[in-house]
């Protein structure tokens, strides 16, 4: 073939390609209030960087003399990118072909996508719209096959490798779903997400009937903990991707980012936060976002597991992981949930080897018959393993409550305790007010006066739990005034930017 023929032909098949479903599909997709694939790679990444890799991958159909009659594009389309300047690569379905349906799809590109991520240690975003199998693929290939993951081993190994984020733009089924979950960030966007191991169609099988939005939407999956953030447009996904990898390094292995110094004065509000009345509760937010660079908090995941706040922040230009107790919930108390979201995050900044400030106001694991039910303990014991066998610098700032096995496991205690606490410090094996009638039972038994005894027991009790004893004792390393936590954390984090790089442990990560 002639070079001018070739190239004419190489021009026809990329415009079929960038046709995509063709128009009337594009345009029904549309209307949904979705944007179509290409134009999704174009608002997330930095214009004109988007390098397309097996653009003219696809279906074609010949006539008799070999001529190309007609072309439809494979359902998923990757390559490189770049987003603020670093590159990533981009892997991204279109639902406008076959509904991005992942056995109608070149499964090699898939992989190559991971794989090219991997190779070059920089972040995958994958932009996840498609079903999972379709029972036309057996008409199609006329046969049955045995089902296989091949991609999902590069899956795995990006885990540990680099920052892995999936944002959920469709109605997604299947595999689609496993990829979305197999992330550090899944984001959905509120209504025209949808995530389900088996769709409504398939669940209806079971006699069960329900709708797109009672099995898989995003009020479910928020709270199921399924994804990290919720969000009103494709837009706002694009934008939370952009500010999650700006915390992070482009692999496993490299210095976190670094922006400018941020000087913040002290806040001296910060010393009427925390109520003097310890069954009263107060927003733990609040201290957050006062201490750390203003308007860097991060959170992920807020309504799962909620009695801990978790995201990502920076302080004085530097990334940190945030994990708060919310004493609004539980108390600030660890359900299994609650457990599962801490171990979870600990595999997270292990992984990416990001220093740890833990706000803690914590009275122990919830109790009671839905605690027993869950199987807590057994969700405690494998949080406070990860806990433990985390190696990343952790500062501890005890605000409040630090109660029983759970409080305990607001750090490694088998290294050095980087810890604070501010005078509201209340802690203890169990709180006094849940085991003084326990404890002293015969001798109020034994009371002419029961509540006078109870009271005397009280007073007498109350004189020794001031956190200015434990501190004599060196049970606490310092206590300090609230309005100095800024300057704390500050000295922290500069110690542990030095320290954190050395004798890094291997990466074991579980989505």
């Amino acid at each position: 073939m002639k070079m001018e023929k070739a190239l004419e032909e190489l021009a026809d098949r990329r415009a079929r390609a960038l046709e995509m479903g063709g128009a009337e599909k594009v345009e029904r997709h549309r209307s949904r209030g979705k944007l179509d694939v290409r134009t999704r790679i174009e608002k997330l990444v930095d214009p004109g960087t988007f390098r397309e890799v097996g653009t003219l991958s696809g279906s074609a159909q010949y006539d008799a003399d070999g001529n190309l009659v007609s072309m439809s594009p494979a359902n998923f389309i990757f390559g490189r990118a770049k987003i603020d300047g670093r590159d990533v690569v981009i892997a991204a379905d279109d639902f406008t072909v076959r509904g991005g349906a992942a056995d109608a799809s070149i499964r090699e590109k898939s992989v190559q996508a991971e794989k090219m991520a991997n190779h070059f240690r920089i972040p995958m975003i994958r932009l996840i719209d498609a079903t999972g199998g379709s029972v036309r693929t057996v008409e199609a290939m006329g046969r049955t096959y045995v089902p296989g993951s091949p991609a999902w081993g590069p899956i795995v190994s990006n885990l540990e490798t680099v920052p892995v984020v999936s944002l959920v733009l469709g109605s997604v089924a299947g595999i689609a779903s496993a990829r979305a979950v197999a992330s550090h960030l899944t984001v959905m966007v509120k209504d025209t997400s949808h995530m389900f191991i088996g769709g409504p169609p398939v669940v209806a099988r079971l006699g069960i009937e329900t709708t797109k939005d009672s099995l898989g939407g995003y009020k479910i999956h928020e709270k199921s903990g399924a994804v990290d953030m919720v969000v009103g447009t494709e837009e706002d996904a694009f934008a939370a991707a952009r500010q999650f990898l700006s915390y992070l390094p482009s692999s496993v292995g490299e210095q976190l980012p670094q922006l400018d110094r941020c000087e913040v004065a002290p806040d001296q509000s910060l010393r009427d936060i925390v109520p003097e009345d310890r069954r009263k509760i107060y927003k733990m937010r609040e201290i957050v976002t006062r201490v750390v660079d203003p308007g860097s908090f991060m959170e992920m995941a807020p309504m799962f597991g909620r009695a801990s706040i978790q995201g990502l922040a920076r302080v004085d230009g530097r990334t940190v992981a945030i994990m708060a107790s919310d004493p609004r919930i539980y108390g600030g108390g660890w359900n299994a949930d609650t457990c599962d979201k801490i171990a979870r995050f600990f595999d997270f900044v292990e992984t990416f080897r990001i220093p740890v400030l833990n706000f803690v106001d914590c009275p122990g694991f919830v109790i009671g018959p839905d605690a027993e039910r869950t199987g807590t303990i057994r969700h405690g014991a494998r949080t406070m393993s990860a806990i433990y066998r985390s190696t990343v610098p952790i500062m501890a700032i005890l605000i409040r409550k630090v109660f029983g096995v759970a409080g305990a496991a607001h750090m490694n205690h088998e290294v050095y305790r980087h810890r604070i606490a501010w005078p509201s410090g209340d802690w203890g094996s169990i709180p006094l007010e849940g085991g003084i009638e326990a404890a002293y039972a015969a001798d109020l038994e034994a009371a002419e006066d029961r509540e006078a005894t109870l009271a005397e027991i009280v007073a007498r009790l109350d004189a020794l739990r001031s956190p200015f004893r434990t501190a004599e004792a060196f049970g606490v390393e310092e206590i300090i005034d609230p309005a100095d936590t800024r300057e704390n954390l500050v000295e922290f984090v500069h110690l542990a930017y030095r320290r954190n790089m050395i004798d890094k442990p291997p990466v074991r990560y579980r989505p």
